[in-house]
C-alpha cells in the first residue's frame, strides 16, 4: 500500500466517484453498489463527460442490476488504469501530477525515501532512480461496500419472486464479482448467510495457482467475537478474510451500530492480543475447504486489521497503529470538507464548515431502525420537518432500497414514506392516546428519513445533473468529529494533516478520539434508560446494568493506556485524566435499578 489510509465509503453518493479523483495517487477509497439508479446515472454522466458512447442498461433488461453495477466499476477502473499510466509517463518537475503522487506520501514510505534521494541525485544516478520509482508506483484500490442486510427481494411485474439471486445485495455482489476489478468488496452492517454464501459461486475470491486473491472480502466490524464468527463461516466455504475494517460503534458517520458498552481501545486490544492464534485457527478452517475444493494452499494470505471512525489528528493516528499493530486507519467525515475527492454540494459545504458539535447527532432518522449519525442543519432535515407542519409527514417513495414493514401491507414498504407514516398516524389517531403519550409515538413515526434520494442530491447538485422535479433536499451522515473541521480543504491539506506535516486542528479544543467516544456511549445510555424508562423489566435491567460495567471497565481500561501515550505534554495528560474521571464521575451517577424504580 502507498498510503497508510483508506478513505471508508461515505453514504451512497458521497464518494461514488471518489476513485476517479484520488486512486492515481496510490489513495484508496469505497463507493457504494447499492443505488444502482445513482450508478447508472455517474455512468452516463462520465460517458457524456469523456465523449464516449453509453449504451443504457434499461430496468426491464435482464439482470440489469448487476450489469449496471459491473459496467459502472469496469468503466471506473478503466479510466483510473489511464489516469495513472498518463501520471507514470510525466517528468519529475514541480506542480506535475507525478511529483504531486510522491509528495502526498508518508516520509516514512519506502517509496518516499527513494524519492528524497532521487531529488538530489544528477546524470545516470537520477535516471535510474526515476525509473525505480516510477516501477514502484501502486494505484489506489477501488473497493465496494455492500450493506449486507440491505437486500430487498425484488419482484415482477405479474407478482411473483424474482428469485435469491436477484435480492439487492446478491445482485450487487454479482456486478462486483463479475467486473475487472482487483480491489476487495467491504461487508458490512452485520451478517447475511445467504449473501455470504453466494460469495462461494466466483471463483475470483479463490486464490490462484500463486496463492493470491484477484478480489478480497473486507468485514467491517465492531468487536472482536462477532468479526471472528464471520470470518469462521466465511473460512469453512474456502473464503478468506483479506481484512477486519474496525469501526467504532458510535463515533463513525453513517449507521451507528453501538457494542454492548465496548469501547475502540479495549476492543482494539483484544483484536492485538488473538490476532495470530485467530489466523491461526481460521487458515485451518480455510485450508481444510479449499481441499475441498481441489486448492491447494501453504500459508495463509495476508490478513490486515484496521481501524476507522473518530481519528482527528497524526498524533492518534500513529498511536493507533503503533500500540496496537494496526496495518493502516481510515479517515471519513473530514474527506467530506475535500471538494476534490468527495462529492458535497455548495450549500452543505458552507454550512458544515460553520457546524458546531451539536449540529451532529445520532437519530432514529434511518428506517432500517438503526441508529443514524444525522446533521441537523441539512435540508433533507429542514424539510422533514416542514412537511409535518404542513401535514403531509413522510416521503414519496420512489426507490424502494430500504423497503422493510409489513404492518399494514403485503409487499414491504418503507417506514420513512408518506404511505406508511399516513397509515400509522390513522392507527395511532384511533387508539385514543393521552396527548402527551400520542406526540411521543407520533414523533417516533415522523422522524424517519428519505435516505434513498437524499444521500445522492448532493453529488447531482454538485455534477449538475438534478432533473427538474428531482427533491433538491440533501441528507448527510457525517461522523461527530467533523464537527473539528471548520473550512474546505484540499486533498494536499488533508493529506498532510493526517501524515503529521502541517495542524489543521491547531487550537482547537477537541477531546481525544477515545473521550468523544465515551461521551457518546455514556449518552447513549441515558438515552436507553429514558427511552425504557416506563417499561423497565429485569432483563432491560440487566442488559442497562452490563452495558454500564463494560463501559467502566473500558474507562480503567483508559487510566492504564494513558501511561502510554508517547511525545503528549503534560498538560494534554493531565487534560485526558480529568476529563476520563470526569465522565466516569456522570457515568457512576446514573443508577438504573433507582430509575427502575423511581
Amino acid at each position: 500500500m502507498s498510503h497508510t489510509f483508506h478513505i471508508p465509503v461515505l453514504g451512497l453518493g458521497f464518494t461514488i466517484d471518489t476513485p476517479l479523483k484520488v486512486a492515481r495517487y496510490g489513495i484508496s477509497s469505497v463507493l457504494s453498489v447499492v443505488d444502482d439508479m445513482l450508478i447508472e446515472r455517474m455512468r452516463k454522466f462520465y460517458a457524456k463527460r469523456h465523449n464516449e458512447v453509453y449504451m443504457p442498461i434499461d430496468m426491464k433488461d435482464e439482470d440489469y442490476r448487476a450489469r449496471r453495477v459491473c459496467d459502472y466499476l469496469n468503466m471506473v477502473n478503466r479510466k483510473v488504469d489511464e489516469q495513472f499510466e498518463q501520471l507514470r509517463k510525466q517528468a519529475f518537475v514541480q506542480d506535475s501530477d507525478l511529483t504531486r503522487y510522491f509528495e502526498l506520501l508518508p516520509d516514512h514510505a519506502a517509496l518516499k525515501v527513494k524519492y528524497k534521494q532521487m531529488l538530489t541525485a544528477s546524470g545516470e544516478e537520477r535516471s535510474r532512480l526515476e525509473a525505480e520509482l516510477r516501477e514502484g508506483m501502486q494505484k489506489g484500490s477501488i473497493d465496494v461496500n455492500i450493506m449486507a442486510k440491505v437486500d430487498k427481494v425484488n419482484y415482477a411485474a405479474n407478482g411473483e419472486m424474482t428469485g435469491d439471486e436477484n435480492s439487492d445485495a446478491l445482485a450487487a455482489l454479482r456486478g462486483f464479482a463479475q467486473s475487472d476489478l482487483r480491489s476487495s468488496v467491504v461487508l458490512s452492517a452485520g451478517m447475511n448467510p445467504r449473501l455470504y454464501s453466494y460469495l462461494e459461486q466466483f471463483s475470483d475470491f479463490y486464490p490462484d495457482a500463486e496463492g493470491t486473491l484477484k478480489k478480497g472480502i473486507i468485514l467491517k466490524v465492531s468487536d472482536f467475537r462477532s468479526a471472528f464468527i464471520q470470518a469462521k463461516f466465511l473460512a469453512k466455504k474456502g473464503l478468506w478474510i483479506s481484512e477486519f475494517r474496525i469501526e467504532s460503534g458510535l463515533n463513525c458517520g453513517g449507521h451507528a451500530f453501538a457494542t454492548e458498552g465496548y469501547l475502540i481501545g479495549p476492543i482494539l486490544e483484544e483484536f492485538k492480543t488473538k490476532r495470530q492464534e485467530m489466523i491461526t485457527e481460521l487458515f485451518g478452517m480455510y485450508q481444510q475447504a479449499l481441499q475441498a475444493k481441489s486448492i491447494e494452499i501453504a500459508a495463509p494470505p495476508v490478513l490486515r486489521v484496521t481501524v476507522q471512525g473518530g481519528i482527528g489528528t497524526a498524533e492518534e493516528d500513529a498511536f493507533l497503529v503503533e500500540h496496537y499493530n494496526l496495518d493502516g486507519t481510515g479517515w471519513g467525515s473530514p474527506f467530506l470538507l475535500v471538494p476534490e475527492a468527495t462529492n458535497v454540494d455548495e450549500a452543505t459545504l458552507m454550512n458544515l464548515t460553520k457546524s458546531s458539535p451539536e449540529d451532529f447527532y445520532i437519530s432514529a432518522a434511518s428506517p432500517l431502525g438503526i441508529p443514524f449519525n444525522n446533521y441537523r442543519l441539512s435540508t433533507a432535515e429542514i424539510q422533514r420537518q416542514e412537511r409535518i407542519a404542513k401535514g403531509r409527514p413522510g416521503s414519496p417513495c420512489k426507490k424502494k432500497f430500504l423497503v422493510s414493514n409489513t404492518e399494514f401491507t403485503e409487499q414491504p414498504i418503507c417506514t420513512a414514506s408518506r404511505e406508511y407514516q399516513n397509515l400509522k398516524i390513522k392507527q395511532l389517531q384511533s387508539l385514543s392516546l393521552p396527548e402527551e403519550e400520542f406526540q411521543a409515538e407520533f414523533e417516533k413515526v415522523t422522524q424517519k428519513l428519505c435516505l434513498c434520494e437524499g444521500l445522492v442530491t448532493s453529488v447531482y447538485l454538485k455534477n449538475d445533473i438534478l432533473e427538474p422535479k428531482e427533491n433538491k433536499a440533501v441528507a448527510i451522515c457525517p461522523g461527530p468529529n467533523l464537527a473539528y473541521f471548520s473550512k474546505v480543504m484540499s486533498l494536499d491539506e488533508l493529506v498532510k494533516h493526517i501524515y503529521g506535516k502541517i495542524n489543521l486542528l491547531q487550537g482547537v479544543n477537541r477531546p481525544s478520539i477515545f473521550l468523544n467516544e465515551l461521551n457518546l456511549y455514556v449518552e447513549y445510555l441515558r438515552k436507553d434508560i429514558q427511552s425504557h424508562i416506563n417499561r423497565l423489566d429485569a432483563k432491560k435491567i440487566k442488559q442497562l446494568e452490563k452495558f454500564k460495567e463494560q463501559l467502566l471497565l473500558g474507562i480503567e481500561y483508559y487510566k492504564n493506556l494513558a501511561n502510554q501515550f508517547g511525545g503528549q505534554t503534560e498538560q494534554y495528560l493531565k487534560r485526558f485524566s480529568d476529563e476520563l474521571h470526569a465522565v466516569e464521575a456522570q457515568l457512576r451517577s446514573i443508577s438504573v435499578r433507582e430509575l427502575s424504580e423511581a
